[in-house]
């Protein structure tokens, strides 16, 4: 395996554990999030949550193992999108939780944009 095969499958690894960890950890604070989420009006917030978290565990591991790399990145940009939507709406928020929420958003338009190089790559 040369450098650039070795750089790729650790970002993979980095990026996608991410996912597998979040998805998760969710099944451990599952009634904080789906009380966040009931509060922002998504119907079914528990069976929504438990969807998402598998959803998002099983394509970052695909996205690991490098396979369907293209497809599990715009599995797991789509997710973050709607995650982001349902979570961080700093556009209703003010003060210190405004900017966490904001700092949060970048931090996953970020993340997209690994998953945007990664997809780019595997296509």
């Amino acid at each position: 395996m040369d450098l650039g095969s070795s750089i790729l499958t650790l970002g993979r690894i980095l990026l996608g554990g991410l996912f597998v960890y979040g998805g998760i950890h969710h099944f451990f604070i599952m009634p904080p999030l789906t009380a966040a989420l009931s509060a922002r009006g998504v119907p079914a917030p528990r069976l929504v949550l438990i969807a998402g978290s598998i959803f998002q565990t099983i394509a970052g591991a695909f996205f690991i193992a490098g396979t369907y790399v293209a497809a599990s990145a715009f599995c797991l940009i789509a997710f973050t999108i709607a995650a982001s939507i349902m979570l961080l709406n700093f556009w209703d928020m003010a003060g210190a939780m405004r900017d966490t929420a904001k700092t949060m958003w970048q931090t996953n338009i970020a993340i997209i944009g690994g998953l945007l190089i990664a997809a780019a790559h595997a296509l």
